[in-house]
């Protein structure tokens, strides 16, 4: 009887780097913090424990990250993570607010070179495991920054942008959002912009967009498309989760899908792993295997005082519904996170639970981390 195959470190990255995305189907469950790449599609390096600050959204502050969510996010075994930078809401200037944003992380990374890494293209994230650092991918989570001027785009890029977002829930100049009434789809500029973001090899995704925004862009762009942080409308009927029809659309192309950790995975907004591992099942069924991933939505440090923390999240989101950016399903007594998928073993957990479903480990070394690998060849090179 043959030997199951269970790669190493040295010989998993090797594969990885050759374009040898997974090991035979026989391959059992590996350690996740051994030989995995793990790439979050959207998450952070934000301390729920810390004191909130005002406003409902709160910029990037002039300082350096935490020395414990900088150990949580390494004992995660997190290989690279795209992190929300730049403007997204609010009263500052969506260029400028981006601009110094993009040197904030610039500062992070200098000050952290011996654990962080920046990522402008997949070898990037290959190099980030082989040197035991977090590949650092800078992402938006709007265009609003471009204002009327597609060109932006060059720009972004020049500094090392590598994911652009269309829309937040609201509409913008480029579509609608997700809490946009009217549905209306792609404008004119946005796929002006679109063309831009093509020209310059940064990701568009299509996370909170509205469903039209969404097929729309992901027929007019000339590279596939990606949904970074979403969940299966199939599932729970909600406006930030998306449809069959989108989903199919985004992998037919050559896209990725990001399953989310957050409330809008459950009707009742009080999401567990269960309905994770449920969503990613439903992406994967839809999608097919090699279309799949995470964008948790979240970052790799625990809540210490729950009871504390439920009041900001309270205050939270009474802000954002008084700001207009808020979305069905965030309810004051519900977490922007999945409870028992938090802290730094969360991927872990994961993969436990989706070995349990059934999952061979060559199919969650592929959710983890070297579908979205593979989906960043395709747009960004190797």
């Amino acid at each position: 009887m043959t030997e199951p195959f269970h790669p190493d470190r040295r010989t998993f990255l090797a594969m990885a780097g050759a374009g040898a995305l997974a090991a035979p189907a026989a391959a059992r469950a590996q350690p996740a913090d051994d030989h995995r790449i793990i790439v979050n599609a959207l998450g952070g390096f934000g301390n729920p424990n810390a004191p909130r600050r005002q406003g409902a959204i709160q910029g990037t502050e002039r300082r350096m990250l935490e020395p414990r969510v900088l150990e949580d996010a390494r004992a995660s075994g997190l290989t690279a993570v795209n992190v929300t930078l730049g403007y997204v809401a609010g009263e500052m200037e969506p260029f400028e607010h981006s601009v110094k944003e993009i040197g904030i992380w610039e500062a992070r990374l200098r000050t952290h070179s011996d654990r962080l890494t920046k990522v402008l293209t997949a070898a990037d994230i290959v190099r980030a495991k082989e040197e035991e650092k977090i590949g650092i991918i800078f992402g938006f989570q709007t265009a609003a920054m471009m204002g009327d001027d597609s060109s932006r785009a060059d720009i972004f890029a020049d500094l090392g942008v590598r994911v652009i977002q269309l829309t937040y829930n609201p509409a913008n100049a480029i579509g609608d959002g997700a809490m946009a009434p009217g549905n209306r789809g792609l404008t004119p500029f946005g796929r002006e912009v679109i063309e831009r973001l093509n020209q310059n090899r940064i990701m568009v995704d299509l996370s909170h967009s509205g469903e039209r925004t969404c097929l729309e862009a992901a027929s007019a762009s000339r590279q596939p498309i990606s949904i970074n942080h979403s969940g299966c409308r199939a599932l729970t009927d909600l406006p930030r989760n998306k449809t069959d029809a989108e989903l199919r659309l985004v992998a037919e192309r050559g896209g990725f899908v990001g399953i989310y950790f957050m409330p809008f995975l459950s009707p009742d907004s009080v999401a567990t792993a269960e309905d994770v591992v449920a969503h990613i099942d439903h992406a994967v069924n839809v999608c097919g295997e090699d279309h799949v991933g995470i964008g948790t939505d979240g970052g790799t440090t625990a809540v210490d005082d729950m009871a504390a923390y439920r009041a900001r999240i309270r205050e939270e989101i009474a802000e954002r519904r008084a700001a207009g950016i808020g979305a069905s399903g965030e309810n004051p007594d519900t977490l922007p996170f999945v409870e028992d998928l938090s802290g730094p073993d969360q991927f872990r957990r994961l993969a436990s639970l989706l070995e349990r479903k059934g999952y061979s480990s060559a199919r969650i070394d592929k959710i983890l981390g070297l579908n979205f690998l593979q989906f960043a060849r395709e747009v960004w090179g190797r």
